[in-house]
């Protein structure tokens, strides 16, 4: 029997979503039902009775109950009130779980309904959260199609306009956010592309030239899809990518209305006329058309850079971030259904996430990591020494290796940093560079970076006896340098020519009878060309603009 008293209606068919609330009501009774009731009668509530709407006797109990009854029953077989609140109570739970879960079912369908998915083959992972560190890619695009001309060009296919490589860490604890400026000079490599026939397409890539690709045509350009993005970050970066996840113009201003406005402060006014952002000094609450020029504006920029806007979006997420932490989102049942509506709206992922119990279980471990431990930072670059006007950068390698590392190692850039030179491997006498003898082993995958390493040493350095060791066995994701305890001095000397870490020493625990016996360097995916100092993983590089999640000051 249902709560109006009918006992042909499945009980499941009464409730439905509300999207408004996120909640679930009882659907209203059709106009026959109504028409059945007996005339005189109260219309029922939808909701559970309220005292003001029970009968009197019923009213009078609800606002002065008198002490419980001993009695199991009424003598007439009736059951007592106390009984009946508890057949009420269960009924309604039992209700209530029912509808939960028909209605839980078919939110779970409309949430996989909104969901848009690229199958990028092998440029991602199968890894969904769980154990090890997790890469994601942030990809903005810059679409315009659909938009008609109110952002300009209406047939523009989108590029890689704001891109983040997002590291959370293995235990969950921490993560990197690092943004990729847009126009980096970097080779774009070969893509398969799945057609939307099934049958896939290798775009062909373009390596690096002078001035020639940027980082932003690793999408849109020739058909290229998220999945070349993903491949081009890997090639740029030695950091594999794990997953994506991509938004355009629309979703900034859908998601920044869904969780009631991002709360931003301004040192100085803002104004742009080229996308219509106008904002004082001071703080202020945006979303939706005035959130999107606020991420789009570079002209309000002092240096009207894409690199200053970059940090302008980076102080944007981390509002948004404090905000679904701070007001109570993620446990509203109604504010979580219109955002989880919108960003299955606004998102197009990999199809290894593409569905909502995977992108679940992906928002449990993101949400696992305090905002304080979300550190915002910028791929180190310089701009192009080939260009007259400089209009686009490069990446400054030895700073930009030296970040690389400590996200492949899974560093935390929000945690203390270590003093440079304490380390006890790097303390201590020297040995002249004419002493110095090791064999050189490449284990990097670049090309000749045994034999280049070994030439520049002995003609750059003055090392007397480097020997060219061939290929590593194996590949090494680390350079190191391993030598007997009487080799200190030696190690120590090629340390400093070639700018190893501490970390990369690898002292041996024999006997000192390595006389005439030469140290062992192993070149390893860290390595770049001799010359070019090799990362320490623990320790980030000097004068990196760092920003936490937690930051709210202001910003210029």
């Amino acid at each position: 029997m249902d709560t109006q008293g009918r006992d042909d209606i499945d009980p499941a068919d009464q409730w439905v979503l509300d999207p408004a609330t996120g909640t679930y009501r009882l659907r209203e009774r059709p106009a026959q039902d109504r028409a059945r009731k007996q005339p005189g009668l109260p219309r029922q509530s939808s909701h559970v009775p309220a005292a003001a709407s029970l009968p009197p006797r019923s009213r009078r109990t609800a606002a002065a109950p008198g002490p419980p009854s001993r009695r199991r029953g009424k003598p007439d077989g009736r059951p007592s009130r106390r009984r009946k609140a508890l057949l009420w109570t269960a009924g309604a739970m039992g209700l209530v779980l029912t509808a939960v879960g028909v209605g839980g079912y078919l939110a779970y369908e409309h949430f996989n309904g909104n969901l848009t998915t690229v199958d990028v083959g092998d440029a991602g992972s199968k890894n969904v959260g769980g154990n090890g560190p997790l890469n994601l890619l942030v990809i903005g695009t810059d679409s315009r199609q659909g938009l008609g001309r109110r952002y300009g060009d209406a047939d523009s296919v989108g590029h890689a306009d704001t891109t983040i490589l997002f590291h959370v860490s293995a235990d969950r604890s921490n993560a990197t956010a690092m943004s990729i400026p847009r126009d980096i000079v970097t080779g774009i490599p070969d893509c398969p592309t799945r057609r939307k026939d099934g049958s896939t397409t290798t775009i062909p890539g373009i390596p690096a030239g002078l001035t020639t690709p940027r980082f932003n045509e690793s999408l849109g350009v020739g058909g290229r899809d998220p999945g070349c993005t993903m491949r081009a970050v890997t090639l740029l970066t030695g950091i594999p990518v794990d997953h994506f996840m991509m938004v355009d113009f629309e979703a900034v201003k859908a998601l920044s209305t869904a969780v009631g406005g991002v709360d931003v402060c301004l040192s100085r006014p803002l104004v742009d006329p080229k996308s219509h952002l106008n904002l004082s000094a001071g703080r202020h609450r945006i979303e939706g058309e005035q959130a999107l020029e606020f991420v789009r504006t570079r002209h309000a920029l002092r240096n009207q850079s894409d690199l200053d806007r970059i940090r302008l979006q980076q102080n944007f997420l981390s509002a948004m971030i404090r905000k679904i932490k701070s007001s109570g989102t993620l446990t509203s049942p109604g504010k979580l259904f219109t955002l989880a509506d919108a960003a299955t709206r606004a998102l197009t992922v990999d199809s290894a996430i593409g569905s909502v119990s995977r992108l679940t279980g992906l928002a449990k471990d993101l949400s696992r990591v305090d905002a304080k431990h979300i550190t915002f930072t910028t791929l180190p670059v310089v701009d192009n020494p080939n260009e007259r006007v400089h209009a686009t950068v490069v990446v400054d390698r030895a700073r930009a290796e030296q970040l690389f590392a400590m996200i492949r190692n899974d560093v935390s850039l929000s945690g203390r940093r270590k003093q440079p030179g304490t380390d006890p491997r790097l303390v201590g006498p020297r040995a002249a560079a004419s002493d110095v003898r090791v064999q050189v082993y490449n284990g990097s995958g670049v090309s000749g970076a045994a034999r280049g390493t070994v030439d520049w040493l002995r003609g750059v350095q003055g090392v007397g006896g480097p020997a060219n060791g061939g290929n590593a066995p194996s590949p090494a994701p680390r350079t190191t340098l391993a030598y007997a305890p009487g080799q200190a001095d030696q190690a120590r000397a090629l340390a400093a020519m070639l700018g190893l870490p501490g970390s990369a020493l690898r002292p041996s625990s024999g006997a000192d009878d390595a006389q005439g016996a030469d140290m062992s360097l192993t070149l390893g995916a860290d390595f770049v060309r001799a010359g070019v100092p090799i990362a320490d993983p623990a320790a980030p590089p000097e004068d990196l603009t760092r920003t936490r999640a937690d930051n709210s000051s202001c910003v210029s």
